[in-house]
């Protein structure tokens, strides 16, 4: 009987997590899809349930190492207030086919706050912090060292037009970096993408109050620039849209097919992988929080089949591989197929294949170029002697394109 109750009960979560939809958490002081903040900064975490009902959500957080493992710390050594805080903040939507309620979380705030540095992950929950309806990664900064970085393209002989070098060099702000150098280590990250991660840098050379990061091996593919939609007007088809129609009550926005294993890079200006909700009837802006509607969006691929599974993935999905982002082979059409339900907006995504070793590869179909406009990310991580966590003493971004 007992093992019956669990079951039902995870059944449940799994289906009420589906009703969870268009998860956000941004910096709203740079208007940023990068979740990390300084001490004294807030986010912002937004999210729909398609039940269109007034649940009790509550909300924690946990600390992770640099590696973004389990460091066991408990919640009084990490934060001040309240282990299990209520999500009180939402809005019934307004002039939708579909009806959603649309909840918003301001953090840190009056009920927690963090009051170490590092990895941490905002946990939303409706019985149990153990059953959780979202978690999302999230750093904060004591902002002590400047990260500058600088990208350049990697020619080698066998890919000279494919990849992207980085090197990073930090500066303190005031000390001396030396002293705390054993125990600091550099994480790289691409286009806000966690599975284009290179960790566990140390420093190639110090040079006084500087630390430079010069290695060979700080290399990523350069990727493409990410394929776009935009259906803010979903009465028009516009902006990489064919056709648009309400099936059954239910908005339908067919995309063009995507262009796939181009030969030579041409621009395209992106957001590297980010999405923004927008709605815009003949002109007039509205709401997005509460006005934007959703639609089944239907993508495809001309393509020829192929023994990989294959995906759709941004930021809009945390570049996940789960089934309901891959795409199916239409032996009648020829294309690959598949259909997300979004709410609307401007979104970037890609199309990433799963390897035999369950990686992924983001450069298979979209292809690698030098030139590639990405986000580059660096976090520097020190654990100074007597300290039980990892912090993050600096963060740098660079955005510009390659020189």
């Amino acid at each position: 009987m007992k093992t019956l109750q669990l079951l039902l009960l995870s059944l449940s979560v799994f289906l009420f997590g589906q009703n969870i939809q268009s998860i956000q958490l941004f910096n709203p002081q740079t208007n940023d899809e990068t979740p990390v903040i300084s001490m004294g900064q807030q986010l912002i975490l937004r999210f729909d349930d398609l039940t269109n009902s007034s649940e009790v959500y509550r909300y924690t957080i946990k600390h992770y190492d640099r590696n973004w493992q389990d460091d066991n710390l408990f919640f009084s050594e990490i934060a001040n207030g309240q282990m299990n805080a209520m999500l009180d903040e939402f809005q019934y939507s307004f002039n939708t086919l579909q009806p959603y309620t649309h909840y918003v979380l301001r953090f840190p705030n009056e009920k927690i706050q963090p009051k170490i540095s590092g990895n941490f992950e905002l946990i939303v929950y409706k019985r149990s912090a153990d059953q959780p309806i979202i978690k999302r990664r999230f750093s904060i900064v004591e902002d002590q060292v400047n990260l500058a970085l600088n990208i350049s393209r990697f020619a080698d002989a066998k890919t000279p037009n494919l990849n992207q070098r980085v090197e990073v060099q930090a500066v303190a702000k005031a000390g001396d970096l030396t002293s705390n150098v054993n125990s600091m280590t550099l994480t790289l990250m691409q286009n806000n993408n966690p599975n284009m991660v290179i960790s566990g840098q140390k420093p190639s050379a110090t040079m006084g109050n500087k630390l430079l990061f010069q290695q060979l091996n700080l290399i990523f593919p350069g990727n493409n620039e990410f394929y776009y939609f935009d259906n803010k007007n979903m009465r028009m088809a516009a902006d990489m849209v064919r056709a648009t129609e309400i099936l059954d009550g239910v908005n339908q926005t067919y995309l063009h097919p995507v262009w796939a294993y181009p030969l030579n890079y041409q621009y395209q200006p992106d957001v590297n992988g980010a999405w923004y909700y927008r709605r815009n009837d003949l002109g007039l802006e509205r709401n997005a929080e509460r006005e934007a509607d959703y639609s089944w969006v239907h993508f495809s691929l001309d393509s020829e089949p192929m023994n990989k599974e294959l995906y759709i993935l941004g930021g809009f999905n945390d570049f996940q591989p789960k089934k309901e982002f891959q795409m199916q082979y239409d032996e009648a059409s020829q294309k690959y197929i598949a259909k997300i339900y979004l709410k609307q907006g401007f979104y970037n995504y890609i199309l990433a294949t799963k390897e035999a070793n369950g990686s992924l590869n983001f450069g298979e179909i979209n292809g690698n170029f030098w030139q590639t406009e990405n986000l580059y990310q660096a976090f520097l991580y020190y654990r100074p002697f007597g300290r039980n966590y990892d912090g993050l003493i600096g963060y740098g971004e660079f955005r510009t394109p390659v020189r």
